[in-house]
């Protein structure tokens, strides 16, 4: 089969269409089950002699499935995708989120962009994968609570990496507008725990005042902040480009008249791939031990000071020059019209001119480089399309991403051989 470019009117086919259609209807909010569409997913695979590996979280309630397409030789490329979705409660849709909608050149339903486009796309081509002669194999990796950080794909590494299984490369089918992807920023999240001594308010100096504790310690991680922005080394890949660090909740106090004992506070850190994430730690960590706890057990021999980690995602940046990142800017070399370019600045491909793009979103990317597995990003649809009301995907990039799996299918002895 010849693989044509994508053009103005570029439309994929109604396989990729109705694999799609029946991904959006799994509703795999990342509070609830993803079982039904894992074993939708096991079974269609089984149907075709392909067996899955499916790793569960502690509950049982949530599966990945990892499956090996194809008998080429060599180690074979992993398409990764993730299949839970964001919550759709208090927004509002013109139309069910979990009923896929077609209207103007776009597909609306939660998820279509963010990332069941890339997976049904996969999907799609399942008996072109099988084919005999492919040079190398294709894996299929769909992981449960990427967006709640990245949880499930950690258990589908050890799972591969127990069965000394070790890919060659990894396109992470995340929306890029179907441009190669060599880095982001990782995230760290933290909750601190602030513990004084109540006191009547009448008798404040009798008492240790959580909150305000707590709030020397915010004012402090912002200090760092603003030094990270005066003094960090840049990366102009990023529209923000600089570490940032940031505190988004905090709770203490019962009433007006009362000393506060506790008080905790969220915050988190995203950080460049050249930052060490550990070390603004250690200096947050530093201050409260040395700075504040001495004060505070002045007064409260039981006073504390305790840190949680909540979230980790690490960094990612593709080895400058890796194969892998050349091969699929191969796979979606093909510039698309007006339908997609003009929805989002820089939609569309142009090999030469691209030098490398980073996006501010986190993915999976980091830990599939860290099992040392070369990575990418490249998939369908944009990230502003995601995670809002009437989330979208136009017809035109998931015709593009179908074309970019039929160029994969045919075979390019190039990658993934080794």
């Amino acid at each position: 089969m010849t693989v044509q470019a994508a053009g103005p009117a570029a439309r994929p086919s109604e396989a990729t269409l109705e694999a799609v259609r029946t991904l959006v209807g799994f509703p795999t909010v990342s509070r609830d089950s993803n079982l039904g569409l894992i074993e939708w997913v096991r079974d269609l695979l089984a149907r075709r002699g392909v067996p899955a590996r499916l790793t569960y979280d502690a509950a049982g309630g949530k599966a990945n499935l990892f499956a090996t397409l194809g008998e080429g030789p060599g180690a074979g490329i992993v398409l990764s995708g993730h299949t839970d979705v964001v919550p759709v409660d208090g927004q509002d849709w013109d139309s069910d989120p979990f009923t896929l909608r077609e209207a103007d050149g776009r597909l609306y339903g939660r998820g279509a962009a963010d990332m069941k486009g890339f997976i049904g796309a996969a999907l799609a081509q399942l008996e072109r994968f099988l084919a005999a002669g492919l040079p190398h194999p294709v894996h299929l990796a769909l992981s449960y609570d990427e967006e709640v950080g990245c949880l499930g794909v950690r258990g589908l590494l050890r799972d591969l990496r127990q069965a000394r299984i070790q890919p060659a490369g990894c396109i992470v089918g995340e929306p890029t507008g179907m441009q190669a992807v060599v880095g982001h920023k990782g995230l760290v999240g933290y909750r601190c725990r602030i513990r004084g001594r109540e006191a009547h308010s009448a008798l404040t100096p009798q008492g240790v005042n959580a909150v305000e504790y707590a709030a020397r310690l915010v004012v402090y991680i912002r200090m760092i902040a603003d030094r990270l922005r005066a003094l960090e080394q840049r990366h102009f890949g990023y529209d923000v480009p600089h570490s940032t660090l940031n505190t988004g909740l905090i709770e203490g106090g019962i009433a007006i008249n009362v000393v506060p004992r506790d008080c905790s506070f969220v915050f988190e850190c995203r950080y460049l791939p050249s930052t060490d994430p550990q070390a603004v730690l250690d200096e947050i960590r530093v201050y409260a031990e040395r700075e504040l706890l001495p004060q505070m057990r002045e007064v409260a021999p039981e006073a504390a000071i305790a840190f949680e980690q909540l979230a980790e995602l690490p960094a990612f940046e593709a080895e400058p020059g890796q194969p892998l990142t050349d091969f699929a800017r191969k796979l979606a070399a093909s510039r698309l019209g007006a339908q997609s370019g003009a929805q989002e600045p820089g939609a569309g491909f142009e090999p030469a001119a691209d030098k490398g793009r980073y996006v501010a979103f986190g993915t999976e990317a980091g830990l599939f480089q860290r099992a040392g597995i070369p990575t990418v990003l490249c998939g369908p649809g944009h990230i502003a399309q995601a995670h809002k009301p009437n989330e979208w995907i136009a017809l035109d990039q998931l015709a593009q991403c179908e074309q970019f799996m039929l160029r994969l299918a045919q075979g390019d002895p190039a990658f993934g051989a080794r």
